[in-house]
């Protein structure tokens, strides 16, 4: 299998009311976060790559809704239990955040090998369960953007 690129995507579903959905991941239970996932090649268009992702972990079809790139961009370390999907000496993601905005909460089609369950929550209780301190901060974003306020752009 070839190595994953370390550039990716995190897609916040959420509903206007700020009803975000968390998955857990079925590789740590326990560890809950919104959509994720690395680009298929260096190409792969970014916006592509959170649509792809948003159907491949929840069944959702992102043209069917507003999906928003937040032009907010962060590098973190790999986690090292996951480094190993990497190329050797690769410690270092960009990751992409986006916002899928849905009419109201809808049941989701996990991918078992992935996922466990699903959860939708109010964005408070989202952001305190998000395993990622990344994954939280992109929750708490989604309030201040719904509020209106400006969103501070940095490197977790």
């Amino acid at each position: 299998m070839p190595y994953k690129i370390p550039e990716s995507v995190l897609v916040v579903i959420h509903t206007a009311d700020l009803q975000v959905l968390l998955i857990e991941r079925a590789d740590r239970p326990g560890f809950w976060q919104s959509v994720t996932g690395s680009l298929d090649a260096v190409d792969e268009p970014l916006l592509d790559t959170a649509a792809r992702e948003v159907a491949e972990e929840t069944g959702i079809v992102a043209s069917q809704h507003r999906l928003t790139d937040w032009r907010h961009t962060i590098e973190y370390e790999i986690y090292p239990q996951w480094r190993h999907r990497y190329a050797p000496g690769v410690t270092r993601n960009t990751e992409h955040w986006f916002g899928l905005q849905l009419a109201e909460p809808v049941p989701v089609v996990l991918a078992p090998r992935e996922h466990l369950q699903s959860v939708w929550l109010p964005w408070e209780q989202a952001a305190e369960r998000c395993f990622s301190r990344s994954n939280a901060e992109a929750v708490r974003q989604l309030a201040w953007r719904a509020a209106g306020r400006d969103v501070v752009r940095g490197v977790a």
